[in-house]
This record gives structure tokens, sequence and C-alpha cells, in this order.
């Protein structure tokens, strides 16, 4: 993949011992499949990343995709006690995909017809981690969700490893 944050991406889980990179003892890391959910894909720490191929049209959201899913690899590879049944570590390692994955650039909201410019990029990362915990039985609900990533968001939106700042 061409995009220099999906490679940056890359590099850093290997650095961090969890290599993405085809292996001959492995299964492949990722896998393209027909998604029922309309997601754009996912990560499944027992099997990589998936990118939904009937939800993505252009090679810049297959590229966001990429991202955010390579971003919650990182998390699983260097947290060694997250617990992705915990809507707490959940709603931060979403919290931290909508950042640093580019979900929430300004393209990103324009194209989403969201063109408010006070504070869009904190309020369009709220917004998609509470949609994706919303995903997560182990949230319970809306209410669930919002309440999560309420109680990590601050913290969460500071981690900008493996990243210097926020791309």
């Amino acid at each position: 993949m061409a995009s220099p944050v999906v490679r940056f991406l890359r590099e850093k889980l290997a650095e961090a011992g969890c290599s993405v990179e085809p292996h001959p003892e492995r299964a492949p890391f990722f896998h393209v499949r027909h998604c029922d959910q309309s997601v754009a894909g996912g990560f499944v720490p027992t099997e990589g990343v998936v990118v939904c191929h009937n939800h993505l049209t252009s090679k810049e959201e297959v590229e966001h995709a990429l991202a955010h899913e390579l971003i919650h690899a990182y998390d699983h590879c260097r947290a060694k006690n997250l617990d992705w049944t915990d809507c707490k570590h959940h709603a931060c390692s979403e919290v931290r995909a909508a950042a640093l994955s580019g979900d929430c650039s300004w393209k990103q909201e324009l194209l989403r017809g969201r063109m408010g410019l006070s504070a869009q990029f904190r309020s369009c990362v709220r917004r998609r981690a509470v949609l994706s915990c919303e995903l997560n039985p182990n949230c319970g609900s809306t209410v669930g969700a919002r309440r999560a990533v309420d109680a990590v968001f601050e913290k969460c939106i500071a981690d900008t490893d493996p990243f210097d700042r926020l791309p």
C-alpha cells in the first residue's frame, strides 16, 4: 500500500514486535471481505485487519480504513492487557483511531456534509468513537458507548503514539 501513514504504521508494528508482513508460517494479516454491517473494516485480534470491499469506493477510503484498523492493531500490540470486551478499552482505541487515521480530517468531514468549524475535529473523534463502540455488545447501548468514550476521551486523544503528534 502506497499510503505513507499505512506504511509508517506497518513499520511501527514491526518495531513493536507485531509484524503484519506476509510470512509463510502464519495466516495473512490483511483480509478483504464482503461485510453485512455498514462498516469500512475491522480489527480482529486473532485474524488481523478486515477491509470491507462493498463499503469502500476509492483508494483513499481504503487507506483511511487500513490506517484506522492498524491503529487498533498497534494498540493491541503495545497494551498486553487490552481487553476488547471492556468498553473503556475499546473506546480508547476508537478515540485514537478516529484521531490518528485521518477519519476526522476537514476533507472527510466535508464529504460527510459536516461543515462546522468550531471544535469540529474533537466533535468528529467523539462521534466516530461512539458509533464504533455502539457495535460492541459489551457497551450495552448508545448511552453506554457515550459514557465509555467520555470517560477516556481526554487521556486517549492526547495519546498520539506511534506518531509524535496528531498527523
